[in-house]
């Protein structure tokens, strides 16, 4: 058993580094583009409202693509401004409401389709998937006013794209977006709770 925790180890430091690597090399081919920062910025956020409207339209498949292009933007973007020397707190503030403003756009398209099909309970974890986004997104931000760690928590802004982006593309066109909205709701709540505890314990 010590053998094999060691081989995964190696496994999971290998794969950690490769991804790190990809990343880094991303963010330096898109620096050395003639773009800034916050252009970066604005046209993932103008790639998450097209993909609200594509979700409203139930356009499932062609809109998980666009959400996740263009929260992959909306995710590196703060790299590359650190990457070309323009990070600063305006354009930090500009990235953090956009974000929050993107995830309302495409949590509210979803809960309108659940709506107009009469899914109350799949209607009503939407509301709790975006209470708890917005809660665990001001939670870390609050913890940092405070000068301790608040990013804890197994679903933050990352895993929640990959996790609708997923919802979007493979479950959507098989009927099951209300179960895995649901589902969203649940892990997003968990999150939250599991943050709030880990700043209180900080705080005690």
């Amino acid at each position: 058993m010590p053998l094999v925790n060691a081989n995964l180890g190696r496994l999971q430091d290998g794969y950690t580094s490769g991804v790190r690597r990809l990343a880094a090399d991303l963010v330096a081919r898109v620096a050395r583009l003639p773009i800034t920062a916050n252009q970066v910025t604005a046209a993932g956020f103008a790639l998450n409202i097209a993909a609200a409207v594509l979700i409203f339209e139930e356009m499932w498949i062609v809109a998980g693509i666009v959400f996740l292009v263009g929260s992959i933007l909306d995710i590196f973007d703060g790299a590359v401004a650190r990457s070309r020397g323009e990070a600063g707190p305006r354009g930090a503030f500009i990235d953090s409401t956009l974000d929050r403003i993107s995830e309302a756009f495409i949590l509210g398209a979803i809960g309108l389709v659940f709506a107009r099909d009469g899914e109350t309970a799949a209607l009503a974890a939407v509301f709790v998937a975006l209470v708890s986004s917005f809660m665990t997104s001001y939670a870390r931000a609050k913890a940092e006013s405070f000068g301790i760690d608040g990013t804890h928590g197994f679903l933050a802004r990352a895993e929640r794209v990959v996790v609708l982006g997923t919802a979007l593309i493979i479950f959507a066109p098989l009927g099951w977006l209300p179960w895995a909205i649901i589902a969203f709701a649940a892990l997003s709540a968990g999150s939250l709770a599991q943050r709030t505890a880990h700043v209180l314990r900080q705080l005690s």
